[in-house]
């Protein structure tokens, strides 16, 4: 199965210039998660209809924590965090979307299989500008939870063109990256990058 590439926005960059990127990157990327801790409901809203009337498909796109905004604008799917409503109560309520479930154990993704999430989002695999005072979890735990469980396991952190091959080698279904593309100097050129690592690992291991 193709390897997949998400990328979450990093909450640093303004409306218009993320629409302006991802107007530009989404042909090569699996989904974009709209990941904006400090807004409300109604700006996270305005800015998927902005993304959305720019022409990033809503298929390709993932609304982070809000299950309401998700469900009004029409996206593909949610991802659930630690402080977000339990997996297993949205999927009661919304069986048809997609439920991504952000995780930071092996005993974690495994609650989050048993409660429907559609795939799991493992990290941070290495060190990494967002995540300064902890410790990254590496390949070896990276390859036990994609192990011990059977739903996509999504690698994130410290992710840069030169380890996909590694995080792929563990069986991990994609990676995950935010300031690696969205902040890089060619964003276009940055999302090619990546996408090209796992084209590499698809065409030689069909």
């Amino acid at each position: 199965m193709e390897k997949q590439l998400h990328v979450i926005t990093t909450g640093r960059q303004n409306d218009d210039v993320l629409v302006k990127i991802a107007t530009i990157i989404h042909p090569y990327m699996t989904m974009l998660h709209v990941r904006e801790k400090t807004k409300s409901a109604k700006e996270v809203s305005h800015l998927i209809e902005r993304l959305q009337k720019a022409g990033v498909p809503s298929s390709k796109m993932i609304v982070n924590d809000r299950v309401d905004v998700a469900l009004c604008t029409g996206v593909k799917g949610v991802q659930l965090t630690h402080r977000s409503l339990d997996v297993s109560q949205v999927r009661r309520a919304l069986p048809e979307m997609m439920i991504g479930s952000s995780v930071h154990s092996v005993s974690e993704a495994q609650d989050a299989e048993h409660n429907g999430a559609d795939f799991i989002m493992y990290g941070h695999i290495f060190k990494t500008a967002s995540k300064r005072d902890a410790e990254p979890r590496g390949i070896d735990q990276l390859q036990y939870v994609v192990d011990q469980t059977t739903i996509p396991v999504i690698a994130i952190g410290g992710i840069t063109p030169e380890n996909v091959q590694n995080v792929i080698k563990t069986g991990a279904s994609g990676i995950a990256v935010m300031s690696g593309i969205l902040e890089a100097k060619s964003p276009l050129q940055a999302v090619k990058l990546y996408k090209q690592q796992l084209e590499v690992w698809d065409a030689h291991n069909v």
